[in-house]
């Protein structure tokens, strides 16, 4: 299988409609080149950009962001995980909502990030917490999907792997103060849960926040197989399901948990 995380970058002066049409044109571009496509966090708007959550929330399904990137899936006959949105739930609440397409172009799943950034400010107040585990069943690599700040949380991703993830999934809008962070997080999740990890971030620098960019590709065992600069790239390699199982054989860990060990599967 052959990934490829679009590292878009968050222009402020870019208007989110454009970089709608931009992001698809990049995802469209992906036919015949990966099997699975990933974007940022928020993109759409910026992670940081708080002042526009409210005009920019928008309905999931049917908001302008599930339609442009539902034909851009199937235009690329890619699975697509095309980041996150502000959606806005019919209670009028708003969540920060990644989605996921089939290659047919098909809302194939929806996650509502647990952890929000920002204490008590921003993300944090301004958004409500979603409550669910989300797995994709991809043919030969079922993925966990995760967003951001839910990096630093490790429990979440051994509920992931518990419920048959095995390649985690990671958009974001990380700050580039915090870099170092990023890179040791991300590693850390692939050799505890010995599965791929796949994070993208962004680019640029929105709301006065630089973006770290370095969206990175993890194998089971920790190491890196490839790894973006700080602008605008796309990252595609190539990833073996064989390896998570030999690597989970070859250094049975997993298996010596005692604490929040799951129930025996039937």
């Amino acid at each position: 299988m052959r990934a490829s995380l679009i590292q878009i970058a968050v222009d402020p002066d870019e208007s989110p409609d454009s970089r709608r049409a931009r992001a698809a044109s990049l995802v469209a571009g992906q036919r015949g080149t990966a099997d699975l496509v990933v974007l940022p966090e928020l993109w759409p708007v910026g992670a940081f950009a708080y002042d526009a959550y409210e005009a920019e929330a928008e309905r999931v399904p049917g908001g302008p962001t599930c339609e442009a990137m539902a034909k851009a899936a199937a235009e690329a006959g890619v699975w697509l995980h095309a980041g996150s949105v502000v959606e806005r739930a019919p209670d009028g609440s708003l969540y920060n909502t990644a989605l996921v397409f089939s290659p047919s172009g098909e809302l194939a799943a929806t996650y509502r990030k647990i952890h929000r950034f920002g204490f008590d400010t921003g993300e944090a107040v301004m958004m409500a917490a979603g409550t669910d585990l989300v797995t994709v069943p991809v043919p030969e690599l079922p993925l966990g999907i995760a967003t951001c700040y839910d990096l630093r949380f490790p429990e979440l991703f051994r509920g992931l792997v518990d419920a048959g993830a095995l390649a985690l999934v990671i958009p974001a809008g990380w700050p580039a103060r915090r870099r170092d962070h990023w890179t040791l997080l991300t590693r850390a999740r692939a050799v505890e849960n010995q599965a791929y990890v796949l994070g993208c971030g962004t680019a640029g620098t929105h709301a006065g926040v630089e973006q770290a960019g370095h969206s990175i590709v993890v194998d089971p065992w920790g190491e890196v197989l490839a790894e973006a600069g700080p602008e605008e790239e796309v990252l595609t390699v190539e990833l073996d399901p064989r390896k998570v199982a030999t690597t989970r054989e070859q250094f049975p860990v997993l298996k010596d948990r005692l604490l929040g060990t799951p129930p025996p599967r039937r």
